[in-house]
């Protein structure tokens, strides 16, 4: 779980909204009599532009705007879950970016290789009582740590997300400032973009579909990884 990327590529940056949409973007046809589906792609990366959603779960309410911390590498396409009781973390901040697969990935689906996401990175935190499963096609493969009073503990942690629930609670909290202008765990992001941060947060009853994650430290006491037909409880 963690990263710091730099700004962008440009072709990673997304379009004005206003200029392609999933609806206003035809299909065209490539060389080889293919067809590229450009209008989705170009749809995400406006969404990035915008607010994607409001991921809603008692009392949680995310906001994202386009980032520049975000993973630096090609993701699988696979994604994974994580539970825990309670996330505990200071300097606190959230926007959102897009990930890349691989080119040709077997898991791109429709998609264009790119999957939408939120960023949410936490300078120092605790998980207790963590879980996280990935399926594997028909078999998950298990990942518990941070039980019997010895939380997971981590720093500079990064994680993507296209799904976020929890009951949560932030101190000094700032929705709406200019990502460039954060301050809380020492990213910034790109001028003009919407995001929020805070002091701190906590996180209860905490679930994440996650496509990746960093960390520059990432502690897991009592460690346990096996397979189960059955993901996290």
């Amino acid at each position: 779980m963690a990263s710091s990327p730099d700004v962008p590529s440009a072709d990673n940056t997304p379009e004005n909204p206003g200029s392609g949409s999933l609806s206003e973007t035809p299909e065209t046809t490539g060389a080889t009599g293919g067809v590229q589906r450009r209008g989705r792609v170009r749809g995400r990366r406006a969404a990035v532009m915008a607010v994607p959603a409001t991921l809603a779960a008692a009392g949680l309410a995310v906001f994202t705007a386009q980032g520049v911390l975000g993973v630096q590498f090609a993701i699988s396409g696979m994604p994974f879950v994580v539970k825990a009781d309670r996330l505990d973390g200071t300097g606190f901040e959230q926007f959102g970016t897009l990930d890349n697969m691989i080119d040709n990935s077997p898991n791109a689906g429709d998609t264009g290789g790119q999957e939408l996401v939120v960023t949410s990175v936490v300078k120092n935190g605790t998980l207790t009582n963590m879980c996280q499963s990935v399926d594997l096609g028909g078999i998950q493969l298990l990942l518990k740590a941070g039980g019997s009073g010895r939380p997971v503990s981590v720093s500079n942690l990064s994680i993507d997300s296209d799904d976020i629930k929890g009951d949560a609670a932030f101190k000094n909290i700032e929705i709406g400032r200019d990502a460039s202008t954060f301050d809380k765990a020492g990213v910034q992001g790109p001028r003009g973009v919407y995001g929020q941060q805070a002091d701190s947060v906590v996180i209860e009853n905490l679930y994440q579909h996650n496509y990746a994650a960093t960390a520059a430290v990432f502690k897991l006491p009592n460690l346990h990884m096996s397979f189960s037909t059955d993901g996290c409880p």
